[in-house]
């Protein structure tokens, strides 16, 4: 019913903050981002010149945000795997603008200090004139760093919403907060995961206070590394939905802020009887009702 209104806009960038992305994915290579030939390449103080023309990888020793793990590259194609293309599947947006972003190993693993690093640059780039507006994080952790959370801020001060995994421990985030998404900043929406049948999956954080929304996170079938395509579960599937859906929004409303994004993602959503007391809009998200 969403599509009926948009499909998305080329206009619209989201980075995805995970194990980098295949960009030559058969599925995701259109809706890549690529650096503009008239903007010059990323400078930083501390690091010299960094050639970011696929996007951008804070791992030492890795200039390339090339995924090696694939869970970056499932997350990219829920959010905008190519539609109306005959291959593979159709994310949440059939056309959009992708940026990569590497902080996470072939093992699945990365530091506080490069997911810092990375959401630097995408506030360097957003302020170079990239139309920048979503941060989609599928990772975390039960530690607490003031660093991350100054530098989410930071993003929201430049318009950047942030949407960050629940967690897949079964817990309680008012109890046991789940980083980056238990931050209190006003840019960032906490995502559980619901499965086939609108039930919290049985994987999923939860958090009455501090888990914002849910999406479908169970048997999500996306794109995979070498132009295969393979079903995974977890809060990290359910985030990209809400980016997705987030997206879709900005596509239909370009100079939208990210506080009115934010109030839209939790206005519209359908009222679930198992999310009652467990999030905070007790809702799954509905991208028809955002883009009404």
């Amino acid at each position: 019913l969403a599509w009926a209104t948009t499909t998305g806009s080329e206009d619209i960038v989201v980075a995805v903050l995970d194990s980098g992305v295949d960009y030559q994915h058969e599925d995701l290579r259109e809706n890549m981002w690529t650096r503009p030939a008239s903007m010059d390449p990323y400078h930083d103080s501390d690091l010299g010149t960094i050639d970011d023309e696929n996007g951008y990888s804070a791992i030492e020793g890795l200039p390339d945000p090339m995924d090696d793990n694939g869970h970056g590259t499932h997350c990219a194609g829920i959010i905008g795997a190519e539609g109306e293309n005959n291959l593979g599947i159709a994310g949440v947006n059939w056309k959009i603008k992708i940026m990569p972003l590497k902080f996470m190993s072939a093992g699945g693993f990365g530091t506080t200090k490069d997911a810092i690093e990375a959401i630097n640059y995408v506030i360097d780039r957003k302020k170079a004139g990239v139309n920048v507006r979503v941060i989609s994080a599928s990772w975390g952790s039960t530690q607490k760093s003031r660093a991350l959370e100054d530098v989410i801020r930071k993003a929201y001060e430049n318009d950047i919403l942030f949407v960050a995994a629940a967690g897949n421990a079964t817990t309680d985030n008012d109890r046991r907060p789940h980083f980056p998404s238990s931050y209190n900043v006003p840019n960032v929406v906490s995502v559980a995961a619901l499965d086939r049948n609108d039930q919290l999956a049985k994987f999923s954080n939860y958090g009455a206070k501090s888990v914002a929304i849910a999406a479908p996170g169970v048997e999500i079938l996306s794109t995979w590394l070498g132009n295969q395509y393979e079903e995974k579960s977890g809060t990290s599937m359910a985030t990209p939905v809400v980016s997705g859906v987030a997206a879709l929004i900005l596509a239909q409303n370009p100079g939208m802020s990210v506080d009115d994004l934010r109030k839209k993602l939790m206005d519209s959503t359908d009222p679930i009887v198992a999310l009652k007391g467990k999030t905070v809009s007790g809702g799954r998200i509905n991208a028809a009702k955002a883009l009404e």
